[in-house]
């Protein structure tokens, strides 16, 4: 069966967020069709992986925490994924499924995915991801060049602008052909993403357990083509919102948490849910979230969602089964200072915010 959407990666992640919508979606026939996931990173851990995501049953995803002060704790078997690959092993595979059957990309291949070497076309499988897409792209190309939607889900704001400006320097430096480079600015869309959802643990061989909270927030723009239809699939005018939202009280409380962790030198393990079990600490993050972020947001006219956001985003801190160490939140503390709480204050300077002040002018 052809398969119109393509993956690259095998993250847990995707497995609890794309991959389960599109196979709720497919039930119901809001879906354009199954998925072929590509693993990108060569990586023998992950082999195993390959084939338990097209088991005939699926794998399983386990959806367990609070959402609306509801309990809840399900498994869905996801059975959208009829193909995986591999690069390294199913490169013309890899090639020929991209050029001829996809309608939509997909991406999330991790913190340094968009990274590329100076030597990355050396070989005939580049090793990065971009180098990778680079000649699958021109590949679609050559046979006709249909239109595309891509879908990058990477941590990175403005994701698909960022990686249309680096598909477009890499076509200028080593493809040089005008006309594809035409096709990927008139022909393919670049649409910009955000994902939102805590999945805390892997299952073996594949599967995952997440919160209940989710959210695929697509910003529209013209010949755009959605993976599925899904509540938690929210085709939007303009992302800056949703971005701020969840890097300004999501994000920032985490590292509101992790600051206070690293300052009174708490116990190694402990986790969020158990460090706002400390009311002293619970009150102090209630406390800058009602004076002082969300505030913020209602100098910008946000103050509706920023409140709805902040409550939600308590109630995720608390999930009874989810275990988010915050030595794991403390890695790279000062750059998060820097995007999550300094960046909060310049974008809204009028909002008087002295606790924020006294942690990003440590």
């Amino acid at each position: 069966m052809p398969t119109p959407i393509v993956q690259f990666g095998t993250s847990r992640f995707l497995q609890a967020h794309a991959d389960l919508f599109i196979s709720e979606a497919l039930k119901t026939g809001h879906a354009p069709g199954p998925i072929t996931v590509v693993q990108t990173t060569g990586s023998k851990e992950r082999s195993g992986r390959l084939a338990a995501l097209t088991h005939p049953d699926g794998f399983p995803v386990v959806v367990r925490g609070l959402l609306d002060g509801e309990r809840i704790d399900q498994t869905k078997r996801v059975t959208s994924v009829s193909r995986a690959l591999s690069t390294g092993e199913n490169w013309a595979d890899v090639m020929n499924i991209v050029a001829e059957e996809a309608e939509i990309l997909i991406s999330n291949t991790g913190d340094t995915g968009f990274q590329v070497a100076e030597d990355d076309l050396a070989s005939e499988i580049p090793r990065s991801f971009p180098g990778k897409l680079l000649l699958l792209l021109k590949a679609r190309f050559d046979v006709g060049g249909r239109p595309l939607t891509i879908l990058p889900c990477e941590l990175v704001s403005r994701n698909g602008e960022v990686l249309k400006a680096l598909m477009l320097r890499l076509a200028a430096d080593r493809i040089e052909d005008d006309a594809f480079a035409n096709w990927l600015t008139e022909d393919v869309v670049w649409a910009n993403t955000l994902v939102d959802r805590i999945v805390s643990e892997p299952l073996e061989p594949a599967g995952a357990i997440a919160e209940p909270y989710a959210l695929w927030a697509i910003e529209n723009q013209p010949g755009l083509r959605l993976p599925c239809i899904d509540p938690s699939v929210k085709l939007v005018e303009d992302l800056t919102p949703y971005e701020k939202l969840k890097l300004h009280i999501l994000n920032l409380g985490h590292t509101v948490l992790a600051d206070l962790w690293l300052k009174e030198n708490r116990r190694p393990n402990e986790t969020v849910r158990e460090i706002l079990a400390d009311a002293r600490v619970a009150g102090r993050l209630e406390h800058i979230y009602q004076a002082e972020v969300i505030r913020a947001f209602a100098a910008k006219g946000l103050e509706n969602e920023a409140t709805s956001y902040a409550a939600a985003t308590l109630e995720r801190f608390s999930n009874p089964f989810l275990n988010h160490r915050l030595g794991d939140i403390a890695n790279h503390h000062q750059e998060k200072i820097a995007r999550r709480i300094a960046d909060l204050r310049r974008w809204s300077p009028g909002v008087p915010m002295p606790e924020l002040a006294a942690i990003s002018d440590q």
